[in-house]
C-alpha cells in the first residue's frame, strides 16, 4: 500500500469543556477516507447501543476528506454523522459552501462532539488553536443574526460558520446545520443533535489553501471543467437555472410530487415555480461553493420579503414547499425557504410535514380547532410563514409537526399513518419511484431513510448508447439501457442501483459534490476520480479500492441500524406508491409490489446480507475489513 496521510481529529468533550487533538494512522484513514466513512468509523468506536439521539450520550462527527479544498470544482463538502432523532437510525448529511474547505485549510479532518455543555457554546478554530467559547449572545437568534453577532465578537469578517438556528435549539426532529445561512446539512435532524448538546456553532478562521501533490496535472484537469459544462446540456441547465431547472419537465411527464403524493401532476402551478421562472424573475445572482465554476446555487431577492443572505430555493424546496402543498407562487416559496434557512429547518421534511397536515385537513381528520385556527388547505400560501414559525418554535400546532409525519401520525391515531409518506420516518424527496423504480428500491433499503442522492436515477439508462454517460456507467459495471417508458426493476436495475449506490457512497466519503463528480452525467466520472486521488493526494488507488470504500460505508451504516433494532421490516415504501396515479400524463402509473420486494431480496444477495433480516453477515463485514464491528 502506498503512503496515506494521517487524519487529524479534534475531540470535543462538551460536558467538561475540553478540546484535544488526536490522529488516525494513515493505514486506517485509507480504509475510511474521509467524510461519511471516517465519520462512521469515529462514531461507531464511541457510540453505545440504544442511546437516545437527544441525550448527552449521542456522538456527532463533522468530517471532510484529504481531497477537500484542492483547486478544482466540487471539492468543498462536509459530512455530519450521528444518530438521528427523526428516524432512530444512522444519520448522514452533506453540505457545501466555503466552511468545509476552510475547516480542512486549518489542518483538521474531523471533529468529534460528545456530551452536553452546561451552557450554550461554540467551537472556535484558528489553525492549531481550538477552544470552546460562550454562545450566550448568539443563542436564540436566527442564523443571519447569530452569524452577525459572532463576527462582531471577533471583529472579523473572514470567518466561516456552521451553526444551528432556533429550530435546532428547540430540537425540532428535522432541524438542519446551516453554513453561509443558506447551505444545509439537512435531513435526519443533525441540527437537533447540536441543539441537544447546547452547541450553537463551529467557527473557523480562513486558512491556507490546499496544494495538490501534482499541481500541473490537477491544473490541467481543472482547466477542462468549463468546456465539459458547455458540452453537456444537463450541466448547462444546472448552471443557468439551478437544480429546479428540470421541475417543469418532470411535471410534463406527470412525475412532479403534488399535494402530498396524491398526484404527479401540477398543471396549474408547475411552470410558475421552475428554475427558468426563477432566473427570469427573482434571481439576483448565481452563487458558488469554494473553488467551483458550476455556480448552481441561487441567490434570490424579493424586496421587503426575501433577503439574498438566505440564498434561494433548490429543486427539492420548490417541490416540498410548492407542489407538495399545492403552492404556485415562487415568491411565497422563496419566503418559506428563507424562513427555513433562518430557523434551520430541513426544507424537504418541513414541506412534506405541512403537506401531510394539509391532506389531513382536507379529509376532515383535522379541523381549525385542532390547528389553532390555521386554514391548512392545499394552495394556501398565506399559512406557510405561520406554520413554519410554529414548527421552529415548537409552539401551538407546530409542536406536533416538529416531530415529523411518522410521529405526528402516531399521535393523531388511526386513519393517519397512510398519509405519512416516509421511509424509516424520513419524508420522501421529490423524485417519484413510479417513474424511477430502482430509486424506489434505494429509498427502501437506504440506511438513513429515503434519499435521492444515494444512487443514480433510472432515467439515465435511457441515454443515447453513444453518449458519454455510457462511458462512465460501464466503468462501474452497468451495461444495459432501457426505453424511457420501461418502468421496471429487474436484475439489471438492481445491479444499477447497488453499483451506483456504492459509487455515491465513496463520493460522500471523499466529500465530492455529486453535481461535479459522478458515474453518469456529471463533469467528471469514475476514471477521473482515480486520477484526482493520484495527482491531488498521491494516493495510488484504483476504482476497485474506491468502490470497496463505498461498500464499507454502507455496511457500517447497516450494522449500526441492526444494533438499534432495524431490519428488513423497515425497508418498506409508503403504501401510496402502490396505488395508481389518478391523473395527468402518468395516470395509472404504479409500482409493482411483488417486483419491488423481489428486487429488495436480490439487492440483499448482491450485498452479501442475510435475506431474512436484511442485515450484514459476518462474512460481508469481514470481506470489507469490518470484523472489528462484531466485537463492539
Amino acid at each position: 500500500m502506498s503512503l496515506f496521510p494521517e487524519a487529524r481529529v479534534l475531540g470535543v468533550d462538551l460536558e467538561h469543556g475540553t478540546v484535544a487533538a488526536k490522529t488516525i494512522p494513515g493505514e486506517i484513514y485509507r480504509l475510511y477516507p474521509g467524510g461519511s466513512a471516517l465519520g462512521l468509523y469515529l462514531f461507531l468506536n464511541r457510540i453505545k447501543t440504544g442511546v437516545d439521539p437527544l441525550s448527552p450520550g449521542n456522538v456527532l462527527v463533522m468530517a471532510v476528506s484529504p481531497l477537500t479544498g484542492l483547486p478544482i470544482s466540487g471539492l468543498s463538502r462536509v459530512n455530519v454523522t450521528t444518530k438521528s432523532p427523526l428516524t432512530g437510525a444512522i444519520a448522514d448529511s452533506q453540505a457545501g459552501g466555503f466552511f468545509p474547505a476552510e475547516l480542512k485549510a486549518n489542518g483538521w479532518d474531523a471533529i468529534i462532539f460528545s456530551g452536553r455543555a452546561p451552557e450554550p457554546v461554540y467551537l472556535y478554530i484558528n489553525g492549531e488553536k481550538a477552544e470552546l467559547r460562550s454562545a450566550a449572545s448568539a443563542w436564540g437568534r436566527v442564523t443571519g443574526e447569530a452569524e452577525k453577532e459572532i463576527r462582531a465578537e471577533h471583529a472579523e469578517d473572514n470567518l466561516h460558520i456552521a451553526q444551528i438556528g432556533p429550530a435546532g435549539e428547540n430540537m425540532v426532529k428535522y432541524a438542519s446545520i446551516m453554513n453561509m445561512c443558506n447551505r444545509a446539512n439537512g435531513r435526519n435532524g443533525t441540527g437537533a443533535v447540536m441543539g441537544s448538546k447546547k452547541l450553537k456553532a463551529v467557527v473557523v478562521k480562513k486558512g491556507k489553501k490546499q496544494k495538490p501533490v501534482n499541481q500541473e496535472r490537477v491544473k490541467e484537469l481543472s482547466a477542462e471543467t468549463k468546456d465539459r459544462i458547455q458540452a453537456n446540456s444537463v450541466l448547462r441547465n444546472l448552471a443557468e437555472n439551478g437544480t429546479s431547472g428540470d421541475l417543469e419537465s418532470l411535471n410534463l411527464v406527470g412525475h412532479l410530487v403534488t399535494r402530498n403524493w396524491k398526484s404527479g401532476w401540477f398543471p396549474e402551478g408547475a411552470e410558475k415555480i421552475t428554475g427558468t421562472k426563477m432566473t427570469e424573475t427573482i434571481l439576483k445572482k448565481r452563487d458558488t461553493c469554494y473553488g467551483c465554476v458550476v455556480r448552481c446555487k441561487r441567490i434570490v431577492e424579493v424586496p421587503g420579503m426575501v433577503d439574498p443572505l438566505y440564498g434561494g430555493p433548490e429543486f427539492e424546496t420548490c417541490a416540498a414547499l410548492g407542489s407538495y402543498c399545492g403552492i404556485k407562487s415562487l415568491e411565497a416559496i422563496a419566503h418559506a425557504n428563507q424562513l427555513c434557512n433562518m430557523y434551520g429547518l430541513d426544507t424537504i421534511s418541513c414541506g412534506a410535514t405541512i403537506a401531510f397536515a394539509m391532506e389531513c385537513f382536507e379529509k376532515g381528520l383535522l379541523t381549525k380547532k385542532d390547528t389553532g385556527g390555521l386554514e391548512l388547505t392545499f394552495g394556501n400560501e398565506e399559512v406557510l410563514p405561520e406554520v413554519i414559525e410554529q414548527i421552529a418554535s415548537k409552539k401551538g400546532f407546530g409542536a406536533m409537526l416538529a416531530e415529523g409525519t411518522r410521529e405526528a401520525a402516531r399521535q393523531l391515531g388511526d386513519g393517519f399513518p397512510e398519509l405519512s409518506i416516509a421511509v424509516k420516518g424520513q419524508e420522501l424527496p421529490a423524485h417519484m419511484p413510479q417513474q424511477k423504480p430502482s430509486l424506489g428500491l434505494v429509498y427502501a433499503v437506504n440506511p438513513f431513510g429515503a434519499d435521492h442522492q444515494s444512487s443514480a436515477h433510472d432515467t439515465v439508462l435511457s441515454a443515447n448508447p453513444k453518449s458519454g454517460v455510457w462511458n462512465k456507467l460501464k466503468q462501474i459495471g452497468i451495461w444495459k439501457g432501457y426505453e424511457p417508458d420501461r418502468m421496471t426493476v429487474d436484475e439489471e436495475k438492481v445491479r444499477f442501483a447497488y453499483n451506483s449506490q456504492c459509487f455515491y457512497a465513496v463520493a460522500d466519503s471523499l466529500c465530492l459534490c455529486q453535481f461535479v463528480w459522478g458515474p453518469v452525467w456529471q463533469v467528471y466520472g469514475p476514471s477521473e476520480l482515480v486520477e484526482l486521488c493520484r495527482y491531488g493526494l498521491g494516493w495510488d488507488t484504483s476504482l476497485y479500492e474506491l468502490m470497496l470504500a463505498g461498500e464499507r460505508r454502507i455496511n457500517m451504516m447497516r450494522h449500526f441500524n441492526a444494533r438499534e433494532g432495524f431490519s428488513k421490516k423497515d425497508d418498506v415504501l409508503p403504501e401510496r406508491l402502490f396505488n395508481p396515479l389518478p391523473d395527468g400524463p402518468s395516470e395509472g402509473r404504479v409500482l409493482d409490489r411483488d417486483e419491488i420486494e423481489a428486487a429488495r431480496d436480490l439487492y440483499y444477495r448482491f450485498a452479501g446480507w442475510d435475506t431474512e433480516t436484511g442485515n450484514p453477515t459476518e462474512a460481508a463485514l469481514k470481506r470489507l475489513s469490518l470484523g472489528w464491528l462484531l466485537e463492539n
